[in-house]
């Protein structure tokens, strides 16, 4: 039997931190770190409360995505819906249902944990949860009203997964949730199970703990 590839909780000593910048939902945190041979590093990085997506797939195969402007790599790009857990302890499911009704007007019966990873574990402690909503329906009442600016600019469209598939391997689609649950969501539809097989809405999550 091969080696088991699983990555594993570690923490090496911090002798110092200090967070030189505090924004309204991130910082900066600034640590001294000592390494292995016994040096002493500084390691700077995004603090981050945590994020959810939602892969929602129709009966016909079709993805939702939105379109938003994001000025950081002044790109408009196509993404899932997705949102920050502005709660600390907050459950990542109902936080991922509550996007995908603000963003999208739409609701879903069945929810499964499609895939969790750290969006850039080299300069941010940011943690993503991707769950996959099927049984899709539009949410009754009215529709929500976003407040910011990106937000109200949003464009919606449902696209095949094999039609994202290709622009991310052509190069043509880069956001980080939408490349890994698009990939993520047509592997397990060609494994064994299919997306039956993934984890159940309300796993663990040890990057992100809550209360069910």
């Amino acid at each position: 039997m091969g080696n088991v590839i699983k990555d594993t909780s570690e923490t090496w000593e911090t002798l110092a931190t200090r967070r030189p910048f505090e924004g309204a939902k991130t910082a900066v945190a600034s640590d001294q770190v000592r390494m292995p041979d016994g040096s002493v590093v500084r390691r700077d990085y995004q603090v981050h409360p945590g994020s959810v997506c939602v892969l929602a797939l129709d009966e016909d195969g079709r993805v939702l995505v939105i379109r938003q402007y994001r000025h950081p790599v002044r790109h408009r790009l196509w993404e899932l819906p997705a949102g920050l857990l502005d709660v600390p302890g907050e459950n990542p499911l109902h936080a991922a249902q509550r996007e995908l009704y603000e963003e999208a007007h739409v609701k879903a019966e069945d929810w499964r944990v499609l895939a969790d990873f750290f969006a850039s574990p080299g300069g941010s402690d940011e943690a993503i949860r991707i769950f996959v909503a099927r049984g899709v329906a539009e949410a009754e009442g009215e529709r929500y009203q976003e407040s910011s600016s990106e937000e109200a600019d949003m464009e919606v469209a449902w696209v095949p997964l094999a039609d994202l598939v290709r622009g991310i391997l052509a190069g043509e689609l880069g956001n980080p949730g939408l490349v890994t649950g698009v990939l993520a969501a047509s592997a397990a539809l060609a494994g064994e199970g299919g997306l039956d097989s993934l984890r159940p809405a309300l796993s663990p999550w040890p990057a992100r703990p809550y209360t069910a």
